[in-house]
């Protein structure tokens, strides 16, 4: 447990670059307009010191752990930190048993901010809930995870949701500016020439990580030979070797937004699909067959009888992959992809799925009609199982007769689109209508 305390001077030997230049007023802040800009609700209420319990979501490098350090600065109150990493319920519960004090004493409110929240168990988070409802503590959740799949619902609801964006290209830029103009916290008491070829390569490689973006500054200024006149020149070689290629990480949240991409431009027909697998592959790192099995799915959800060849491509692809592995069966995978984007589509089958569902849960429980019954047995045609009319003895391989239970005898689950190969299934269809003399 901790409290912020970024304006002691002593403290700042031996921190990185990064932490010295955290923003300590919301004026400093950079990015997150939408949330913080002139007029917005949260700038009012830390402004005005009333911030209520609320969560900020947002990738790493996006400003929640500055933005809960601007409060701490601007509150009245106690403000306490913990880290879901290594907190555990002990400690919650000293801090709500402080707070109580605090209130009942002094009248003072206090303010939790809780770091990783998502690392909290349901347990561990049900522990706030009652003095987040009776306002012993104010909290503050952080967190790089989706609450909605990693936050108890409860506390959810009993906070206000703040979604932080991805910062941009020109807000690393302008945070590497103000760290080689400030001589206090900065470097600028460091006679530095930075090119801007440079700098422009930091910011794109920090991917909107301005944590990144200015360790990798420090770390090309620290480790720069100064010229004899002391001048520490940072070039775009120098840039270069101080930052590497930004490294994506792969959490739940993202890989079930990846995926639930990919399956809707299958749907839609667009070769986007292609581009999120071998995103998702490449540069997440994430398990081909997560996609394949979604491919499979699709290819009877969103395509079906319109191109049954599809699910041929998609399992033959799956073949594959086991066979010959990655990345050699990156070809064979991206054929499949390409061949389900570009087949007609049609839903008929889980429309179908659906309907017969439905009445499943309608009828509740079914008879066999006797002609449909078993006769492989003596004694069968005593029971009355008999009257079946064996199809390939009619012309066209068709007789009318009941298939369904007598509730639901006339109903039809499957009605073919005119999509693909399933506008000749339409055409026998409506042909059995006729014979059977239900017209069209």
């Amino acid at each position: 447990m901790d409290l912020f305390t970024y304006d002691d001077a002593s403290q700042s030997a031996g921190r990185l670059l990064a932490d010295r230049m955290r923003p300590r007023t919301l004026d400093e802040y950079l990015g997150q307009e939408h949330i913080v800009g002139p007029g917005k609700l949260l700038r009012r209420a830390i402004e005005a010191d009333q911030v209520t319990s609320i969560l900020l979501y947002g990738p790493p490098g996006t400003g929640k752990t500055t933005l809960a350090n601007i409060i701490s600065n601007a509150t009245n109150g106690e403000f306490v930190r913990l880290n879901a990493v290594d907190a555990s319920v002990k400690d919650v519960r000293e801090v709500i048993e402080q707070a109580k004090a605090n209130k009942a004493m002094y009248g003072k409110k206090t303010i939790l901010f809780l770091d990783e929240v998502h690392r909290f168990n349901t347990s561990r988070q049900d522990a706030l809930l009652p003095s987040v409802e009776q306002g012993i503590i104010t909290f503050i959740g952080a967190t790089t995870e989706n609450p909605f799949h990693h936050v108890n619902g409860a506390l959810l609801s009993r906070s206000t949701l703040f979604e932080l964006k991805h910062l941009t290209f020109e807000h690393s830029l302008g945070a590497m500016r103000r760290a080689l103009e400030d001589g206090e916290r900065g470097l600028g008491f460091m006679q530095i020439e930075a090119e801007e070829e440079a700098l422009r390569h930091i910011a794109q490689m920090a991917n909107g990580d301005i944590r990144r973006a200015l360790n990798a500054l420090e770390l090309a200024a620290l480790t720069t030979s100064p010229d004899p006149d002391g001048t520490v020149r940072i070039t775009l070689q120098v840039a270069e070797e101080s930052i590497r290629r930004p490294t994506v990480k792969a959490d739940e949240s993202t890989q079930y937004d990846v995926l639930s991409a990919f399956h809707k431009s299958v749907r839609g027909s667009s070769d986007a699909a292609l581009y999120w697998f071998l995103y998702a592959v490449e540069q997440l790192g994430m398990d081909p067959m997560t996609f394949l099995r979604r491919l499979i799915v699709a290819c009877s959800e969103d395509i079906g009888l319109a191109n049954p060849q599809a699910m041929v491509q998609a399992v033959t692809a799956m073949d594959a992959y086991h066979k010959i592995g990655w990345p050699e069966a990156k070809y064979n995978i991206a054929q499949a992809i390409l061949f389900a984007v570009e087949s007609p589509k049609s839903n008929s089958i889980p429309i179908a799925i659906a309907s017969v569902m439905a009445s499943i849960e309608r009828t509740k429980s079914a008879e066999v009609p006797l002609h449909l019954r078993d006769t492989h047995y003596k004694g069968a045609a005593q029971l009355g199982h008999q009257g079946y009319k064996y199809p390939h003895d009619y012309p066209g391989h068709y007789v009318a007769q009941q298939y369904l239970p007598n509730e639901i005898r006339d109903a039809v689950f499957f009605d073919a689109s005119s999509q693909g190969m399933e506008e000749k299934m339409k055409q026998n269809q409506q042909l059995r209508k006729r014979q059977d003399g239900r017209g069209l």
